[in-house]
């Protein structure tokens, strides 16, 4: 199976977690984990493991974390090498409602490089301004 783990700080993981189980349903291979606030990294760690540790080395895992470098996305990376996740595992920075929703509705179509591939491009371009129309005075009356 193909897993997508969100980790962030704070609720945003299992926010998104969220949004996407409204958008896409229930799903059995997203888990979300979130380092809480006044939590250790270490403590953020044990939290990971439990809730990884349905995930056999034969699966495979697409990790995303809100920042780069950050103790959540760094300490899951941690616990996946030390489990033996290598070959099977990719690892994106920064996440966003269209770059996982994209990627959770074709995770049973795509291999890992081409579910990252799609959730880089998906992300990048999500973002763009949105401008209102300006309303004349005219138009007011």
């Amino acid at each position: 199976m193909k897993y997508i783990i969100l980790v962030s700080h704070g609720e945003f993981a299992n926010g998104l977690k969220n949004a996407l189980s409204m958008l896409a349903g229930d799903r059995e291979n997203l888990i979300a984990c979130g380092l809480k606030d006044g939590k250790s990294a270490d403590e953020f760690a044990l939290e990971f493991e439990a809730v990884v540790q349905k995930i056999s080395l034969e699966d495979e895992v697409l990790l995303f974390g809100d920042l780069i470098g950050g103790s959540p996305l760094t300490t899951a990376c941690n616990v996946l090498v030390e489990k033996g996740f290598g070959q099977n595992l990719r690892i994106v920075g920064g996440m966003n409602l269209p770059a996982i929703l994209s990627d959770l509705l074709s995770v049973d179509f795509m291999d890992l490089d081409m579910l990252k591939e799609t959730a880089l491009s998906e992300g990048k371009n999500a973002l763009a301004e949105f401008v209102l129309a300006s309303v004349t005075e005219e138009e007011d009356i």
